[in-house]
């Protein structure tokens, strides 16, 4: 396993451990974590631990074609009880995110040092969110880091039904429409496999990031 020094640098991904871990340690300055990004690599990891970076063999992406909006989610669209808005809320957000109770899950992966990391970027344009509101209130969002060819989403949250997946679609719309080529979700669960997300190999993953 490589651990990482102060130099800018990762090792192919082609070289992760069996779960997909490429390297450990270093910081989250937002050079580093561009690069991670750009090089098909994300942090994750618990309050407790070093810095994991990782590349898993299956990622978990969206082909805009095949975004599926269900019946249900078709009226809860047409009801327009939602308002949507990109990147006005960005900390809110990510605070949002960090505080979510979800279920299976004892705690959260986004510590503070995190949360801070990724303000930075944002500040920068390169991570980017997505907010949804209902009466004034932040109700549901999600945010991620902005390639130009493809979006990588780190978390969502919701705090009334179909939130999150409001804000899903809208995104996922928007990026199709500015040709951006996947919506990255990193690792598989149902909730994104509902609204068409599939896991490909790592390497089919890289080939699109890098063409």
């Amino acid at each position: 396993m490589y651990f990482l020094t102060k130099e800018l640098y990762f090792p192919p991904v082609e070289e992760a451990s069996y779960e997909g871990i490429v390297a450990v340690g270093g910081d989250l300055s937002p050079e580093r974590l561009l690069l991670a990004y750009k090089s098909g690599i994300f942090p994750w990891f618990d309050e407790d631990e070093p810095i994991l970076w990782w590349s898993p063999p299956e990622r978990m992406v969206l082909f805009f074609e095949d975004l599926k909006i269900s019946k249900s989610m078709r009226n809860v669209l047409n009801q327009n009880k939602f308002k949507v808005t990109f990147n006005t809320a960005f900390q809110e957000v990510i605070t949002n995110c960090k505080k979510i109770v979800r279920k299976d899950q004892p705690g959260t992966w986004i510590t503070d040092e995190m949360v801070e990391a990724y303000c930075k970027l944002n500040e920068l344009g390169f991570a980017k969110s997505v907010e949804v509101w209902q009466n004034d209130e932040l109700v549901g969002g999600l945010y991620g880091v902005d390639l130009g060819h493809v979006f990588c989403g780190e978390s969502m949250f919701a705090k009334v039904s179909n939130a999150s997946k409001v804000a899903f679609i809208h995104l996922a719309k928007q990026l199709e429409q500015a040709n951006y080529r996947i919506l990255d979700c990193q690792v598989y669960n149902d909730h994104l496999a509902s609204l068409g997300c599939v896991e490909i190999d790592r390497e089919d993953f890289m080939m699109i990031l890098n063409k």
